[in-house]
C-alpha cells in the first residue's frame, strides 16, 4: 500500500500556554510552530508526495501550508484527522486537568477514557477517536493506492493525539500502547500498510540532535512517565 508521512502541526499558542486546545478555534501557530512547519516543508520537499490532507484545524492547516507551496499542492481537509473531541476538557490548564481523576484512566486505561460532556465543545472517548482517524487513514490510504499505486507517498497532517491512535494501531499495540508513543510538535511519522500488516517505519522524526529529542521529552503533569494529554509542547531547548 501507500507510504503515508504523518506529521502533527508545529508548536501552537496553546501548547505555549499549557492549555488543552482541542476543537478552540483559532489556534495559531507560535513563530516557533512556524519555523517547524518550515522546516517539515524543507523535509519533505523533494519527496514525490501524492495528496496533502489536513485536519481542518487552523494549526494543522497553517502547518500544511509551505509543505503544500514547495511541493504545488492544494491542501485537503478531512474532519476525520481533527483532534480528539476533548468536551469538557477543552480550553483547561493541563496543570489543573492532571488533577482530575480522569487523567489517571486517559494514562493507564486510555481504552476507557471518555471525556465529559460539553454544552460548548462535543465530547469523545478516546477509543472512538482513534476509530475515526485510524478508520479515515485507512481509506484515505486506500484511495490513494488506487489512484497513484502502491509506492505513492501522501501526507496526513494531524494532531498528537490522534497520530499516536494510528502509530499504536500501525505497531500492533491498540489503544493500550497509545500512552507508549510519543509525538512532538512539528515531527514526522511513517507508517506503511502491506497485505498482511501495518508497519511502523519511524516515528517522531524532527530536524533535531538524540540530545533535543530527549529533552523533549517532558514531564507531564500528573505523575512521572505520564503521557502529556493532546501531546505536549516539545523542548523549548531545541529553538524549534
Amino acid at each position: 500500500m501507500a507510504v503515508c508521512l504523518l506529521v502533527r502541526h508545529g508548536h501552537s499558542s496553546a501548547n505555549a500556554d499549557g492549555v488543552l486546545a482541542g476543537w478552540t478555534p483559532g489556534v495559531a501557530l507560535t513563530d516557533r510552530g512556524v519555523a517547524q512547519a518550515a522546516a517539515v516543508a524543507a523535509d519533505l520537499a523533494g519527496l514525490p508526495v501524492t495528496r496533502i490532507v489536513s485536519s481542518p484545524l487552523d494549526r494543522c492547516r497553517d502547518t500544511a501550508g509551505p509543505l503544500a507551496a514547495a511541493l504545488g499542492l492544494p491542501i485537503e481537509t478531512d474532519d476525520d484527522l481533527g483532534e480528539c473531541h476533548y468536551g469538557g476538557w477543552t480550553g483547561g490548564r493541563l496543570a489543573d486537568l492532571a488533577k482530575n481523576p480522569l487523567w489517571r484512566v486517559v494514562q493507564d486505561d486510555p481504552a476507557s477514557a471518555r471525556f465529559p460532556d460539553s454544552a460548548a465543545y462535543r465530547a469523545e472517548s478516546l477509543a472512538q477517536m482513534a476509530a475515526r482517524v485510524v478508520n479515515a487513514v485507512r481509506r484515505l490510504d486506500d484511495e490513494v493506492t488506487a489512484e497513484h499505486g502502491t509506492d505513492a507517498v501522501w501526507v496526513a497532517v494531524s494532531h498528537g493525539d490522534p497520530i499516536k491512535s494510528v502509530l499504536a494501531d500501525a505497531a500492533g499495540a491498540g489503544l493500550a500502547g497509545l500512552q507508549r508513543i510519543h509525538v512532538d510538535p512539528g515531527s514526522v511519522s511513517v507508517i506503511r500498510r502491506t497485505d498482511g500488516r501495518s508497519l511502523v517505519v519511524t516515528t517522531n522524526r524532527r530536524a533535531a540532535s538524540l540530545s533535543e529529542s530527549l529533552g523533549s521529552l517532558e514531564q507531564a503533569r500528573g505523575r512521572p512517565g505520564d503521557a502529556p494529554v493532546g501531546g505536549g509542547s516539545g523542548s523549548a531547548a531545541s529553538g524549534e
